[in-house]
């Protein structure tokens, strides 16, 4: 089942353990990282404005991930032929403890990865965990506001 998080990721090689040093943020999201690479602002839903992380609360993360294209949970299904289809993202909050969110829903299992979603509102998905790494949840930061 690991074979469904490495089709998450565009690169062929796996992933380097997140390293303990917090990494440089990228220049529009300075303001969002203090010096110790946690995030200075409370996370919230773009859609809703429900709190998802309280300040500092995640780590800052640079790991390509490819999240599905973001909407409201839909009324109808037919989904299926977007499966392939997804936007790289590749700035994320990593939060190693899922008690540290405040208000986030996970979906069912897709293949080995469960993807995070605002539970109030269901939009998504804002952020992807793969069910092999339990101490690993990633949360996009081009899905969520900051306040």
């Amino acid at each position: 089942m690991a074979a469904a998080c490495a089709e998450m990721e565009p690169s062929a090689a796996p992933p380097p353990p997140s390293p303990p040093a917090a990494p440089a943020a990228a220049p529009g999201s300075a303001e969002l990282v203090c010096a110790q690479g946690r995030n200075l602002k409370a996370v919230l839903c773009q859609r809703c404005g429900s709190r998802v992380l309280l300040p500092g609360a995640a780590t800052f993360a640079h790991r390509e991930l490819v999240l599905p294209a973001m909407r409201k949970k839909a009324s109808s299904s037919g989904g299926s032929g977007e499966a392939g289809r997804g936007e790289l993202l590749r700035e994320h909050w990593l939060v190693r403890d899922m008690f540290s969110f405040e208000n986030v829903g996970f979906t069912r299992d897709v293949g080995n990865v469960k993807f995070l979603v605002c539970a109030d509102c269901e939009a998504g998905p804002i952020g992807w965990h793969c069910l092999d790494d339990k101490d690993s949840f990633y949360v996009a930061l081009e899905r969520v506001a900051h306040e």
